[in-house]
């Protein structure tokens, strides 16, 4: 699936990933390849990817490596959209 992460100064990340896990106003979710269409606000935390990721060097300051090989990235607001198999990050 395509994942798209962008903040207020510009496009974080832009390409395929295996596995995005958000931290919705509801709790934690995980989104797969083929997740239904869903759209939801974002609570402070950290947003975990899964894949092969090439992050452009200006951004990677933002990024971090979890425990479990992800990649992070700490947000405090934000909103997500799902459809079609790409994944939009909207973050603060």
């Amino acid at each position: 699936m395509y994942l798209e992460i962008v903040s207020p100064e510009a496009t974080l990340f832009a390409g395929d990933v295996t596995s995005v896990t958000v931290p919705g106003i509801n709790g934690e979710f995980q989104m797969l390849q083929n997740h239904a269409p869903i759209v939801s606000l974002l609570q402070e935390g950290k947003v975990l990817i899964q894949g092969d990721l090439n992050i452009d060097e200006a951004f990677l300051e933002k990024f971090s490596k979890g425990a479990n090989g992800e990649t992070v990235l700490k947000i405090s607001s934000g909103t997500i959209e799902m459809k079609d198999n790409k994944v939009i990050v909207l973050a603060d």
